[in-house]
């Protein structure tokens, strides 16, 4: 039986929802921080892109954390437009660090959580790299695609079909981040990648195994 934790991760007046995956023999992997879409559109920690992730990590004995940001499920505090969305990753990370004692950590986030969870990239060095998956480059303005620049390793998942985070942009701004990057495109797939969950868990777990 898999042992997931249910506990609440301190950012300051707020506090946030979490589930960790943490196992005697997986503290050698890097963990993975699992960031969800945007609140304000029904995104929370339980998302079938976020969950499908998740579930695979546990699966092959990987260590990670999903949580709510502020004001969603059991998160106490309000809605921010990214800013103490930003800070709740940030509290997350050092949790992982300074509590769980972690040594190496991958950020991985989906949409609104891409934006605003691969911005921590360089929060600590003990971040060793990203998965983005529907970076929404047009939505999220500048700000969080400069903040998200790093010369560690990334993964960028996109589908072909994404109307959201916009397919048509997703080259010109591939282009703009610094090696080590790969890309995966998912064929058919939209925003919400309904039906391939499977082709995101492959991209995820091929780009872990590097590490």
């Amino acid at each position: 039986m898999v042992d997931i934790e249910q506990i609440f991760i301190p950012n300051n007046e707020v506090k946030l929802e979490a589930e960790l995956f943490q196992s005697i023999t997986n503290m050698e992997n890097p963990v993975v921080l699992i960031c969800h879409p945007h609140p304000q559109y029904g995104g929370n920690m339980f998302n079938n892109v976020v969950s499908g992730v998740f579930n695979a990590l546990i699966k092959n004995n990987i260590p990670c954390l999903r949580f709510n940001f502020r004001g969603v499920g059991r998160s106490t505090g309000t809605h921010s437009d990214g800013t103490g969305e930003l800070s709740d990753v940030k509290a997350c990370i050092d949790f992982l660090i300074n509590v769980r004692s972690f040594q190496k950590m991958i950020l991985c986030g989906y949409s609104y959580g891409a934006a605003v969870g691969c911005s921590a990239v360089n929060h600590s060095e003990k971040i060793i790299g990203y998965i983005s998956i529907s970076y929404p480059w047009g939505f999220m303005g500048l700000k969080y695609k400069e903040m998200s620049q790093s010369s560690k390793p990334k993964l960028f998942i996109q589908g072909n079909r994404d109307m959201t985070a916009k397919f048509q942009l997703f080259d010109d701004n591939f282009k703009y981040y610094l090696d080590p990057k790969k890309s995966k495109i998912i064929d058919g797939a939209d925003h919400f990648y309904i039906g391939y969950e499977e082709q995101i868990v492959n991209g995820v777990l091929e780009f872990l195994r590097n590490f």
